[in-house]
């Protein structure tokens, strides 16, 4: 990977893919080809050939998506199988055949089966069902990182993949209904500090336990690897590290300055009890991610109060 190089970054104006592009920039990298989805349909195999054929781009890192909570994948998994299998087949298809050299595809951990062992090793992949509820997505992107794999295995080319877990921070969508629990969290916590509320009520028992990357971690773990002579096929992105969601709901209300009660209406139902990555193999590459917890959440809440200032928070 050289200065010189020219990198595509496929979603650079979602969270990942304008991380990716900060990182790169704070390196000093600045011949970057960006486009936005009006710009560039990547589920146009035509559009995404053209692109690819004028731009030439010696690296591309594949962060655009089509995401969403439970409730859009189990309403629209036609939706998600149809558009991710087409960003998939035509970023790594047009890529080949414009002679680029190196791509990088980001998955997501709902890829493994829904049963897998505890922490969750790569070798999982495909070893059991998948999670019914986001089987449509789960399905388009080990698509993806299988051509990856078999264009590397016959082609030669370094087209590699990474499964990142739960990912928060700048860019985040704090949307009231459709978010994650981070970010519902960390803005449920603000709105009630700043209403004077006496508590926040939070589903289920806050007994089970989730692993959270900061986005910004996750960006530069991926140029991490795109540093690297000889990459895994496909690897976990992930701090390594889980916490349960009443202590992290402890930490935002401590970072927003909430000062009431936290109510667990046990009613609610708690999800899967545990869900975290076994990184053992990013981490034996040399990379280690820089925020913990409590500074990520200071740090993801700081983004948020300036998104929020500028108008430019994703509500």
């Amino acid at each position: 990977m050289k200065i010189s190089d020219k990198i595509f970054v496929a979603g650079h104006s979602g969270m990942v893919g304008s991380a990716i592009v900060r990182e790169l920039q704070s390196r000093g990298f600045t011949n970057l080809a960006l486009r936005s989805h009006s710009q560039l349909d990547l589920t146009s195999q035509s559009e995404t050939e053209a692109f690819f054929s004028s731009e030439r781009p010696d690296i591309a890192v594949i962060a655009a998506a089509k995401v969403g909570g439970i409730y859009a994948n189990a309403t629209y998994p036609a939706e998600f199988i149809e558009i991710n299998l087409a960003i998939a087949l035509n970023t790594i298809r047009a890529a080949k055949n414009a002679g680029t050299k190196r791509l990088l595809y980001l998955g997501s951990t709902c890829i493994y089966p829904r049963m897998a062992p505890q922490p969750i090793p790569e070798d999982a992949l495909l070893s059991g069902p998948l999670e019914k509820t986001n089987e449509a997505y789960a399905v388009a992107k080990i698509s993806g990182l299988k051509m990856c794999e078999f264009f590397r295995k016959q082609y030669g080319l370094c087209y590699h993949s990474a499964m990142p877990t739960n990912l928060y921070g700048p860019g985040d969508n704090y949307h009231e209904k459709n978010s994650h629990v981070m970010p519902a969290l960390i803005r449920r916590f603000h709105e009630a500090a700043e209403n004077g509320q006496s508590e926040v009520v939070l589903w289920g028992t806050g007994k089970p336990l989730r692993e959270f990357l900061h986005v910004d971690d996750l960006a530069s773990a991926c140029i991490h690897l795109l540093e690297m002579d000889n990459p895994p096929d496909i690897v976990n992105l992930g701090s390594g590290e889980e916490i349960s969601i009443r202590e992290l709901a402890e930490i935002v209300a401590e970072t927003t300055g909430f000062k009431g009660r936290i109510v667990l209406d046990q009613s609610k139902p708690d999800g899967t009890p545990r869900k975290l990555c076994d990184t053992s193999l990013l981490r034996s590459t040399g990379w280690k991610p820089k925020y913990d917890i409590r500074s990520g959440v200071r740090s993801a809440y700081e983004s948020f109060k300036r998104e929020l200032k500028s108008g430019r928070a994703r509500m």
